[in-house]
């Protein structure tokens, strides 16, 4: 997969190629041009911005790759974008309803032209949705862009979601705090501010630093912006090249709110992901400088089923003509068939009129009759009907509790092999399980039968318990010592 990230007047390409075992060779390369590729997030030029996605490609050290789908990281201005608090005891079937009803009353665009997507965060207090669109028109430019050099688009993430996701595995769900993620490159700083439920502004913040106004004075000067707006900052999270050289402590006393580097974040809370690219010793992954590349590697991992591109788009206004298909079927079926209906219609008939009852126990031997008649129960409980799930609609949490590394990881797989889709992973809060557990929602009856028929050569038997009705996840998947 090509993870190529667009902006005004940049490129970034990171190739990750699959191997056999499951892990990835990395490639990259960036560059900045004069002339702007986007201009407010759409291409003006489609064959130069082709020309300039072409050379990067051919730069890359593996220029003979084959790989041709893409997944194009676009910056925030590229798409409308609404904040949606939505009633946390909405219906499931309702939620779809209400936030495109929301997005049509609230963004001035003609809605039924653009293709949409959203995720959905929640908490104890609230639910929220961060709802992002793009113009059909405006994506078929990128796709032509892309379609002139043989390659194939195949995703698209939001810049700000790529970026979201590279921290947010450090957030807490018993607090909300305001995040300000900012990237600085070549004396270039760019931010946006975030809060626990997502993208807070949709604006991108821009600023150089020069001798005398260091990244020290400009950030602070931007801290106390955010302060008189009541936007108290919580964190300031650092990327970027230009990050290698601060240091936390001295840092955040001179800017004025607490810093995390990413280069200390993504080692801590994302060594999985870290653990699946091949990396040589001259040629390991810069994730400061390809940070949205990086971030949407994850992104696409994490939330699969969000995509601009799952349905064909069709304009409101534009009216499909149906017609019924012509199908040949051979005189002979159609006329038995008739005969065989006309026939048991005449039958039903004349049983009505004649008042023609069935005894059951008058055309069988008086002993058969009566084990019949005793052995249909009298007073028989109804069963209740197990509620059915989808593997692909689950969303499952895979948690390490053995203490083997990357043994969460490798369920992961073993899950997505079988069908299941939306998985995170994560270690448990200790590593001595000894037993393997399954916590699963009640609104999610059937879904430890179901797992525990897809992983019966891993495991002999689950310690099944209910997860509450507050985590995000509908199964916890909690591997113990016995998983083999």
């Amino acid at each position: 997969m090509l993870y190529i990230f667009l902006e005004k007047n940049a490129i970034k390409v990171l190739l990750l190629k699959k191997s056999l075992l499951g892990q990835y060779e990395i490639d990259y390369f960036g560059k900045f041009y004069q002339s702007d590729l986007l201009n407010q997030g759409r291409i003006e030029n489609v064959d130069f911005t082709a020309s300039a996605l072409k050379e990067a490609i051919n730069n890359l050290s593996q220029n003979n790759t084959k790989e041709k789908q893409v997944c194009l990281i676009l910056p925030q201005e590229t798409f409308q974008y609404l904040r949606i608090n939505v009633p946390k005891d909405i219906a499931t079937s309702a939620l779809g309803s209400f936030i495109l009803d929301k997005a049509r009353s609230s963004l001035n665009i003609p809605i039924d032209e653009c293709v949409y997507d959203y995720l959905v965060t929640t908490s104890d207090q609230e639910k929220l949705v961060n709802f992002f669109a793009i113009d059909h028109e405006i994506l078929e430019k990128f796709k032509d862009s892309l379609a002139l050099i043989d390659l194939k688009l195949t995703s698209v993430v939001p810049e700000a979601l790529a970026y979201f996701k590279l921290f947010e595995k450090t957030l807490r769900k018993d607090k909300k705090e305001n995040i300000f993620y900012v990237d600085y490159e070549n004396s270039r700083l760019t931010g946006y501010l975030f809060d626990s439920f997502g993208l807070l502004q949709e604006q991108k913040w821009l600023a150089k630093t020069t001798e005398k106004n260091n990244i020290e004075e400009v950030l602070k000067a931007r801290v106390s912006e955010f302060e008189k707006t009541g936007n108290k900052l919580n964190r300031l999270i650092l990327s970027g090249e230009g990050s290698e050289k601060v240091r936390q402590d001295t840092f955040t006393k001179s800017v004025g709110a607490w810093t995390n580097p990413l280069k200390r974040i993504i080692p801590n809370f994302y060594q999985d992901y870290l653990k699946l690219f091949v990396t040589s010793a001259n040629k390991s992954l810069p994730f400061l400088a390809f940070d949205s590349c990086f971030g949407a590697f994850i992104f696409t991992q994490e939330n699969s089923q969000f995509s601009f591109l799952k349905t064909g788009w069709k304009p409101a206004s534009r009216k499909t003509s149906f017609a019924l298909p012509q199908i040949g079927l051979p005189l002979k079926e159609i006329l038995l068939f008739l005969a065989a209906f006309i026939l048991s219609f005449l039958v039903f008939i004349f049983g009505s009129k004649m008042n023609f009852k069935f005894n059951l126990k008058s055309i069988l031997p008086k002993k058969t009759a009566s084990q019949i008649t005793s052995a249909i129960p009298t007073n028989a409980p109804t069963p209740t009907p197990e509620i059915l799930v989808k593997k692909e609609d689950l969303k499952i949490k895979v948690l390490n509790g053995s203490g083997t590394v990357g043994k969460a990881s490798a369920v992961k797989d073993t899950l997505k092999s079988k069908g299941y889709q939306d998985i995170l992973t994560g270690n448990a809060d200790n590593f001595d399980y000894t037993q393997s557990v399954l916590e699963v929602k009640d609104s999610a009856t059937g879904a430890a039968t179901l797992l525990e028929g897809d992983l019966k050569d891993s495991v002999a038997s689950f310690k099944v318990t209910t997860l509450t009705a507050t985590d995000a996840a509908d199964v916890v998947l909690i591997v113990g010592q016995d998983f083999k």
